[in-house]
Parts: structure tokens; C-alpha cells; sequence
């Protein structure tokens, strides 16, 4: 099967929400079967974590649910990014406005918030902030699952 969707997950430094929402979202579409259908990537807005693995505390709370983080690496959204997947997904507010600001007049990806609030930054939520990040990406992963089950016309 080709593929018929790409989604871009984004949050500021692509190393802790983004690739866990890259993860968790590649991982359950894999389950489901849909996995050659949607491309999952993971960018940041920012640069300066490029080339390096995610967080480890975000690695390591992953594993304990069943995602693989390890083989992931941050890099920044480029401009090709906007004309190449279907839906970019920022993890806040803020996120989301970088990406306002850095889309091209001609891009043809939808840009909006992954969740239906926004997905905080684990480093302000004390120990377990790594946790709720988690938990949220997994709530939000199903309902855009449910999104890419009716684009593909498998609901």
C-alpha cells in the first residue's frame, strides 16, 4: 500500500513530546494495520538539539508503555516539511504559532494543535510530568486516529 497521509508531530526542541507523540501514534497505527497507509515524523521549531536521541527520561517512561524512542532524532521543521505532510501537529500554542509564522504562502499542510489542550512541556511538570506528557499524547493519538480512520474511509 502507499501512503496516503503524513503527519508531523511538533513541539519546540524535538526531543521529548514530539518523538513520543511520533511513537506512541506510529506504534498504535502499526497495531491497527495502518501503518503503510500514514507516515508519522517528528520535528521542533527550534535547532538546537539537532541530531541528538530524545530525552532519556522520555526514552525510559516510553519503554515502560511499549514505545521505542531510541532510534529517533531531533530535527527542525523545514520548509519542505509544509508542502510534503498533510497535517502538522504542534504539541501548544506556542508551537503552533512558530509554525504560522515559518508556513509558506503555498504550503498545503493543515497545521493545528494535537490534542484538545495543549500537551505541557514534561520539564515543568516535576517527576511526573514525563507521565502526564504520556498520557496525554495516548488520549490525543486515538482521537486523531479516529480523524485518520475517517480520511482513509476505514471508521
Amino acid at each position: 500500500m502507499a501512503v496516503e497521509i503524513r503527519v508531523l508531530m511538533v513541539c519546540l526542541g524535538n526531543i521529548c513530546r514530539s518523538p513520543t507523540a511520533e511513537a506512541v501514534l506510529r506504534t498504535r497505527l502499526r497495531a491497527l494495520g495502518l501503518h503503510e497507509r500514514v507516515e508519522v515524523d517528528s520535528a521542533g521549531t527550534g535547532d538546537w538539539h539537532t541530531g541528538e536521541p530524545p530525552d532519556a527520561r522520555s526514552q525510559r517512561h516510553a519503554a515502560l508503555r511499549g514505545y521505542d524512542l531510541s532510534g529517533l532524532r531531533a530535527r527542525r521543521v523545514a520548509e519542505e516539511d509544509f508542502h510534503r505532510f498533510d497535517l502538522l501537529l504542534a504539541m501548544d500554542d506556542d508551537n503552533l504559532a512558530d509554525l504560522e509564522r515559518l508556513k509558506p504562502d503555498n504550503a498545503r499542510a493543515e497545521l493545528r494543535l494535537f490534542a484538545a489542550a495543549e500537551v505541557p512541556d514534561p520539564y515543568q511538570g516535576g517527576p511526573d510530568g514525563f507521565e502526564h506528557v504520556l498520557d496525554l499524547v495516548e488520549q490525543a493519538s486515538d482521537a486523531l486516529i479516529q480523524d485518520l480512520r475517517q480520511r482513509l474511509g476505514t471508521s
